[in-house]
């Protein structure tokens, strides 16, 4: 049985937008923060790559007893032995990720329009852990992603499913409250805390001090 993932702050770990300072750095400095779900995105990193970052941030992750998700690659996953991996739509198929992953393995899967939601909401239950739904504003970090939903379709999308959604997309300390309030279960973001002066404060901003932080 897989443990149950706290998806309140979900850190998309980008070692491109960490910069000098390292993806490990970054991501150990998020978590004294209040980052709760680590996911490892790597643009165009080969296989090898993506373990060696992979088992490194295992490294910290485990004694922070944060798990780690792998965008894409369920090999990778299986390979760091992460706690779970996030698929887009044109990716393995959810039900494929599942056989192959077995029961212990979160999988998570990216959705942007009613019909995408409605198709997850339809699988069995246990295929899909939770969906990560957005973006919710233009973002250029994934400038390849569809176009913005706004605050309105996030709600509606999230109103739509059984499952746990995490918004993603443009989501920083000036719009997260206004995204909270569209009733997702947690946040995603990647440049507000990779590219922060201040990994930490900027964890702990977002998290806000009514969530644990």
């Amino acid at each position: 049985m897989r443990p149950a993932v706290d998806l309140d702050l979900y850190l998309i770990a980008d070692p491109a937008l960490c910069g000098p300072r390292g993806l490990v750095p970054t991501v150990a400095a998020a978590l004294t923060g209040g980052v709760t779900v680590v996911q490892l995105r790597a643009p165009g990193a080969t296989t090898r790559e993506l373990c060696t970052m992979g088992e490194a941030l295992q490294e910290v992750l485990v004694d922070a007893e944060v798990p780690l998700i792998v965008n894409d690659r369920l090999d990778v996953a299986q390979a760091v032995r992460a706690g779970g991996v996030h698929l887009g739509q044109s990716d393995l198929n959810v039900r494929t990720a599942r056989r192959l992953g077995g029961d212990d393995l979160v999988i998570g899967l990216s959705v942007s329009t009613a019909a995408q939601v409605a198709a997850a909401d339809g699988l069995p239950p246990g295929v899909v852990d939770h969906l990560g739904v957005g973006p919710v504003f233009a973002t250029a970090t994934k400038p390849e992603a569809a176009a913005a939903l706004g605050l309105d379709a996030t709600a509606a999308l999230r109103a739509a499913t059984r499952l746990p959604c995490v918004a993603i997309g443009g989501i920083g300390p000036d719009n997260i409250t206004a995204v909270r309030a569209t009733g997702v279960t947690g946040v995603a973001v990647v440049s507000a805390i990779c590219a922060a002066e201040d990994p930490r404060a900027a964890a702990a901003r977002l998290r806000g001090p009514d969530r644990g932080a």
